[in-house]
Order: structure tokens, then sequence, then C-alpha cells
């Protein structure tokens, strides 16, 4: 009994959440990038992380709900970020995303009512600054952030 409530006690006093996101990126020179309903600007697609799920199984999800985009293989991940303007208790794993498929474009839903690709030196205007940073870093070699 105490052990439970000792478990209980640090699964809320120490919990944090997991997502994944996919820096998709075509042979074009394109980055695929969502726009939620419920977030401000465009982003990676990803999203949660459910339990008894691997991170590589949730992007593939994700990536599938989001964009209908197909990954094949275990795509490499670029690193994990401390996602503070989320919660305190938010972290994402962000994978590089080359060798897909995607047998079509998405259709619009309430959650995401537009995605698509994009060329890399022509973002859409509001495209986060974590999805900035992480395209730098990928593309280009800046340093890598901890933060989100």
């Amino acid at each position: 009994m105490i052990r439970r409530f000792l478990h209980l006690y640090w699964r809320f006093s120490r919990g944090m959440t997991l997502g994944v996101r996919g820096a998709v990126l075509n042979a074009d020179g394109k980055v695929f990038l969502v726009r939620h309903s419920y977030a401000p600007g465009w982003h990676f697609p990803g999203g949660g992380v459910e339990p008894g799920e691997s991170l590589v199984e949730a992007l593939a999800r994700e990536l599938m709900e989001e964009g209908n985009l197909r990954i094949h293989g275990a795509p490499p991940l670029h690193g994990v970020f401390h996602n503070a303007g989320a919660s305190r208790r938010d972290h994402v794993a962000v994978f590089v995303v080359r060798e897909f498929e995607w047998p079509a474009p998405p259709r619009p839903s309430w959650e995401i009512p537009q995605a698509g690709f994009f060329p890399l030196n022509k973002l859409p205007d509001g495209t986060s600054e974590g999805t900035r940073r992480r395209l730098e870093e990928i593309l280009y070699g800046a340093p890598i952030s901890a933060s989100w």
C-alpha cells in the first residue's frame, strides 16, 4: 500500500509528457509543415507518445494521421528538447525523415486545416521559432539547443 502511494506521488510530482515530431524533408528541398486548429503557426507534424508505444511507432502514427506520410524504416533521432512553452513537463523528440511515401496530400480536418511541403527558403509566415531552430540545426549545423 505504501509503495502504491509513493508511486502515485512520484508519478504526479515528477511525471513528464513526451511527444514526437518529424522534420520531413523531400528531395526537392522542401519541408512538410502543418497548421493546427488549436495552436498558432506552422510546425513539424507530430504529437504525443501513447502508453505502450515506442517513439518511432508514435512518429509513424502521427505522420500518417497529420500528413498521410508513410515512413520507411526508423529515421534518425535529431534530439530531445524541453518544450517549456507548452509545459515545464513537456519534452519533444525530433526525428529527421527523408525516406517516406506521400501518396496524396492529406484532407483538411478539424485538427489540421492546412498541411503541405514548403521550400526551405520560403517557409510560411508564422512558422514557429522552434521549427526554424531545428531546421537550422539539421540543415546548417547550428548548435543544438536543449530547449524547444
